[in-house]
Order: C-alpha cells, then structure tokens, then sequence
C-alpha cells in the first residue's frame, strides 16, 4: 500500500511543482517532460528487462498506431494540467480527476458493453448532476475539468484495449512525442525565449520533470500488482483531494456556491461508486473460495 500512498501523492503534489514553472510556457514544460521521461524510461526498461521489449513494440505497427492515440490524449492532459495550475485553476484541474472514474465507467459502458449495477448508476447519476450545476456555476472553467478527464480515460481506454507492457507502452509514447518536443523547442530557442540554460533552478526543474512523470507511474505499477483494484480504485481520489486542498489553502483560489454544491455531490457520487465497487469486490473475494471448493 506504500507505493500506492507514495504515487497518489506525488500526484496529489504536482501543482506545487508545475508552480514553481510558472515562468515557464506549458508547451516548453510538455516538451522538455517527455524527452527527460524518454531518457529516465529507456534507462529503466534497459535495466529491468533490456531494449528487446520496447524494440518489440516499435515494430508493431498496430500497437504503434494505437500508442499514436493515446500519446496525443496524454499530451493533451499534460498541456491542459500544467496550464490550468499555471493559469489559477487548481480547483478546476483536481475536478477533472474526480470525474475520471466516472467517465471511465461511462466509456466501459459505451465501447466496451460493460453493464453497470444500481449503486453505480446511482452514482454516475449524483456526479452528472454536479456537472450540469457546475456548467451553469463555472461555465469559463468547465472546459478544463472535462478536458482533463475526457483526456485521461479515453488514454486509460486505448491501453486498456492495447496489448503492451505498461513502461514499454510509455516508452514509445514519449518516443513518438520526441520529435514534436524537439522541434517545439528548437523553434522556440531560434526565438530566443527557450527557458532551459536560462538558469539553474529552472533547468533543474525541467530536468526533475522526468522523474516528476515517471517515478510515481512505476511505484504505481508496483502498486497495482500487489494491491486489489478495489483498494485502488479508493485510494485514487487522494490525489485530487491532495490538488484540491493545494488550490484552496495553497494558491488562495475560491469556490462559489455552484461549485459547492457541484462538488458535494461529485463527491457523493464518488463515495457511493467507491463503496459499491469496493462491496462488490469483497463479494467476489468470499465466493471464490465456495467455487474451489466445489470443483470436482
């Protein structure tokens, strides 16, 4: 559960961090995250399993044209995120990963025919509400929560439904941005307003960048073999939460009545969907061993 705790966290964390850029255009921090997460992930596929994996994946082309999707989807969050906390709008950003597992559900009922149960829909049902009164409270800022997690579950969706290897599959996502990336900053230096070299504390931030986007995607992958999903699926909203809390008592952004009650009934929805999940799971868990024991 440490790692899981750990890679919320530093989630959680992250508008502090893209803060600290805030000189920095959100298209430098996009370009300059995926080429030192291309350089921190190859040098740990190649000491975990070696280049044969992500090589493998380069060749497919089938993988790669899917890869292709969800690397313009996480391009797009990450651009959207760092903007939104750049810009003032915390709140706005951790609402998008409050929706997330919502929309995720509604793409798995949608695309993949997955059929709900009633604490779900009920859910799904608190959550949309607290939308619609959020499009009509916030109407300026809606579009970042729903880019944010439209983005991010139909990146979850092509992976899910993508045969690869989480840290090779990421691999070849920053490999494919890398030429957009260099060629985002080679223009932007020929102008003379390229951020990184300018001075120490920035160029080392832009390098920690890397590690700022890959670490906390492996301790989550740890995470993920050893816990239930159900543990998962509730610790996820620490993340949110942690970003929410940052704009609030951090950044001095405030809520409105709308939003309020937007987001008291998201997170009714949320609690409602965490606790079915989380019920189901356990059901699950005591019938199993009934089935084994009945097998002939």
């Amino acid at each position: 559960m440490g790692a899981a705790i750990a890679a919320y966290g530093l989630w959680g964390l992250l508008p502090i961090f893209f803060k600290l850029l805030h000189h920095v255009g959100p298209v430098e921090i996009v370009a300059q995250r995926v080429l030192w997460s291309l350089i921190l992930i190859t040098l740990l596929i190649a000491a975990r399993t070696g280049l044969g994996a992500l090589t493998t994946v380069l060749r497919d082309r089938r993988v790669m044209l899917a890869l292709a999707v969800s690397a313009a989807m996480i391009a797009t969050n990450w651009l959207t995120y760092i903007w939104a906390v750049n810009s003032g709008h915390v709140i706005a950003a951790s609402l998008g990963y409050f929706l997330n597992p919502l929309v995720n559900v509604a793409l798995g009922v949608l695309v993949l025919k997955e059929r709900l149960r009633r604490g779900q829909l009920i859910a799904l049902g608190g959550a949309a509400l607290g939308v619609a009164i959020l499009a009509t409270a916030a109407l300026q800022t809606l579009w970042i929560s729903v880019t944010l997690a439209v983005s991010f579950a139909f990146y979850g969706l092509v992976r899910k439904v993508t045969p690869v290897a989480p840290m090779a599959g990421l691999g070849a996502e920053t490999l494919l941005l890398t030429p957009l990336a260099l060629g985002w900053l080679a223009w932007i230096a020929m102008q003379g307003t390229l951020a990184f070299g300018q001075d120490a504390s920035t160029t080392a931030l832009l390098i920690a960048s890397g590690a700022v986007t890959t670490v906390p995607l492996v301790l989550f992958a740890v995470a993920a073999q050893r816990l239930p999903m159900a543990t998962l699926g509730v610790l996820q909203y620490l993340a949110p939460t942690m970003q929410f809390l940052c704009g609030i008592l951090l950044f001095d952004e405030t809520l409105n009545r709308g939003q309020l009650v937007s987001f008291g009934l998201i997170w009714l929805g949320l609690i409602l969907f965490a606790a079915d999940s989380y019920r189901a799971a356990r059901q699950k868990q005591v019938a199993m061993p009934t089935k084994i024991a009945v097998k002939p």
